[in-house]
């Protein structure tokens, strides 16, 4: 076994492969950038080793960084990870260079299977099923449409160096095909220097399954069966589960054993993944080889009951695989959804920033947590916004899904915007229920956030506890007497005032009509809800409706999280007046670097206008004019950082504005 092992990652894999060299004794190195210089990855490494700076470039992607880490603190194997430089061939020809073990296969494979057009070419010479496509890649306009022409449209272009969906586009017809390809090669050169293509036929509605496969350097070769990925997001998967749903006997050996044939041809060691997807014939096409640990391993790991990253350090080591092909069985099903920093109702636009308090299933019977902080963390804006994975085991997929949907609906994350409410009605969705799944469900489903109704309902109780909000001791916003709940019973004929609570540009009405049984009555906009309401450690916990709710105050702001939706309420008193509400502050949504600045002081502006542009994450976020108006003042600068919620520029509205059309 491995002595000490550099893990060159960050976040919740790089806590992940911790733990298995915990539990095996293998000594373990932690790498940092300035960004995560208290991340919790860092908890129980012998030694922790800074790289570099924020941005990725100069610290988690930096090779000679990360080897020179490696032999600085005596360590015989290095770790990538998922992401970064896993499948980066010159890290791993850098890594053995420097005579140290790289914990995946060798370099070779790694630029072999990066190359979809040799990929390709190797599995359809090994007899593995492959799409009608182009043979060799190319830049070429003139190639990509006699290929076309042979396979038939609609196709499907792919860079070649490409993953993960960038730069893939779908043609319909061979007219729009010279501004495709140019599109296409634009987006492979600057995503990743290369900019040629290959051209598939397209499977319209297809399902994306893949096969676990592992290999040692003595010869041995097994699969650890199948999962399903089919529910993804502009071609992220976001849910994944195993076994594959509904997979007819006969395609599941047939789907194995082409895995297992083309492994075998390449001489495949270490963890692998043979990707596929599956049309609605049953038919199923070879689509790429990841040469890593998946983020998604989880799931195989709960129906095996294998510890494929210990797998993984064995075969490293030298060690023989520790299971023969008839000693690996699976049971039951597994299903794990990821847990993005992202505004499901911004277009999934990352939402980096601090959570504050965390609460995962704790103690939950069958619920796998696999986070990158525990009670409380920050999602630094450089690096990519998934927090966490949640994974839950069954007898069976409903029994699976309902513990995957209630870990996710029950899950409090304050302080920060994620995807959970979006995942717990994913999975409730009656065609995941049912199994009716492709790679485009998700694009064109709908979430359905919790009524506005019943998070005014919770946050008007909260507002009614009195409880002085951090640095605000002021009074409840409520006009007439409401007094602490815990310590007075309401009178439902008492003439109690209102609390209006904005949602963005929507205002609600609640008032307090009683109290009854432990609980409140409370009336918004003429709906009547039973609300209970505690307040412990800094926060409000209730039920509502009969679903749990936690939320804060801070000064006349309520942040509730409902369902794993988030949202933020503040509060207008009986004194304030409409001017008054008026927010004339343009403030950041995340924390960025600004790239592009369009106002200045004195500018008359539109409703909907471009004031500056800021960037997180690689994404560019417009930054709009809530109204017409003239910029008083303008407080970030073009190329400097902003901090979330950060005041950007101040606008006072035109006098007398032109209503909305």
């Amino acid at each position: 076994m491995l002595k000490r092992l550099l893990i060159a990652n960050r976040g919740e894999i790089a806590r992940r492969i911790a733990r298995t060299c915990r539990r095996l004794g293998v000594e373990y190195v932690a790498v940092y950038s300035d960004a995560d210089r208290s991340a919790p990855h860092l908890e129980g490494a012998v030694e922790s080793v800074r790289i570099g700076p924020e941005a990725a470039a100069d610290s988690y992607l930096h090779i000679e960084s990360i080897v020179g880490a490696a032999l600085r603190t005596g360590c015989d194997a290095v770790h990538p990870g998922y992401g970064f430089l896993s499948e980066n061939h010159r890290f791993a020809s850098a890594v053995a260079d420097a005579g140290l073990a790289f914990v995946g296969p060798d370099a070779a494979m790694i630029a072999a299977m990066g190359d979809k057009a040799t990929a390709r070419a190797l599995m359809a010479e090994a007899g593995v099923p492959v799409l009608p496509g182009s043979e060799d890649a190319t830049e070429s306009v003139d190639r990509l449409v006699a290929d076309a022409r042979r396979i038939g449209y609609p196709v499907i272009l792919k860079p070649v160096a490409g993953g993960g969906g960038k730069g893939m586009r779908v043609v319909e017809a061979e007219a729009d095909m010279a501004d495709a390809v140019a599109e296409a090669v634009r987006l492979g050169r600057g995503n990743f220097g290369d900019g040629r293509l290959l051209a598939e036929r397209y499977v319209p509605r297809p399902r994306h399954i893949e096969v676990q496969v592992f290999g040692d350097t003595h010869g041995a070769l097994v699969h650890l069966f199948e999962r399903e990925c089919s529910l993804q997001r502009r071609h992220q998967k976001i849910v994944e589960e195993a076994p594959a749903v509904d997979l007819r006997p006969e395609v599941r050996a047939a789907l194995l054993d082409a895995a297992v044939r083309g492994a075998e041809a390449l001489g495949y060691v270490n963890a692998g993944t043979f990707e596929f997807i599956l049309d609605t014939d049953d038919r199923f096409y070879f689509l790429e080889v990841n040469t890593r640990l998946q983020v998604e391993h989880p799931v195989t790991e709960e129906i095996t009951g294998v510890d494929l990253v210990e797998w993984q350090l064995r075969v490293a080591a030298g060690e023989r695989l520790p299971l023969a092909q008839h000693e690996i069985t699976a049971t039951g099903h597994a299903v794990e959804c990821r847990v993005y920093a992202e505004d499901p109702d911004a277009g999934f636009r990352p939402a980096p920033g601090r959570a504050d308090v965390v609460e995962w299933p704790a103690d939950v019977p069958d619920v796998r947590v696999e986070a990158a902080f525990d009670a409380y963390g920050d999602v630094p804006a450089f690096y990519d916004p998934m927090i966490a994975k949640l994974i839950a085991r069954g007898p069976d997929r409903a029994s699976a899904l309902r513990r995957l949907a209630d870990a996710a609906r029950t899950t409090a994350v304050v302080g920060l915007t994620t995807n959970l409410g979006f995942v717990a009605d994913l999975l409730r969705d009656p065609r995941v229920v049912a199994g009716r799944l492709d790679t485009h469900l998700v694009d064109a489903f709908v979430a359905g956030n919790p009524p506005r109704a019943l998070s005014a309902a919770a946050a008007a109780c909260a507002a009614a506890m009195e409880v002085p909000p951090p640095g605000d001791p002021s009074a409840s916003p409520w006009a007439g007497t409401v007094g602490p709940l815990d310590r007075r019973s309401l009178d439902p004929d008492a003439p109690l005032g209102r609390l209006v609570l904005r949602d963005g540009g929507q205002e609600l009405e609640a008032r307090l009509t009683g109290a009854r049984g432990g609980a409140v009555e409370v009336l918004v906009h003429d709906r009547a809800f039973r609300v209970t309401v505690s307040h412990r450690d800094g926060l409000f916990r209730g039920r509502v409706a009969d679903r749990g709710w936690v939320g804060r105050r801070t000064a006349d702001r309520f942040e509730l999280v409902l369902d794993g939706h988030r949202t933020a309420l503040t509060t207008r008193t009986h004194t304030e007046t409409d001017a008054d509400a008026a927010d004339d502050t343009v403030r950041s949504p995340m924390p960025g670097t600004v790239v592009a600045l369009s106002c200045a002081v004195g500018d008359r502006v539109e409703k909907g206008a471009v004031l500056m542009v800021v960037e997180a994450m690689k994404m560019e976020n417009r930054i709009l004019a809530p109204f017409a108006g003239v910029i008083e003042d303008v407080r970030c600068t073009l190329h400097g950082t902003v901090s979330a919620d950060q005041i950007l520029a101040v606008l006072t509205p035109d006098a007398d504005p032109a209503p909305d059309s």
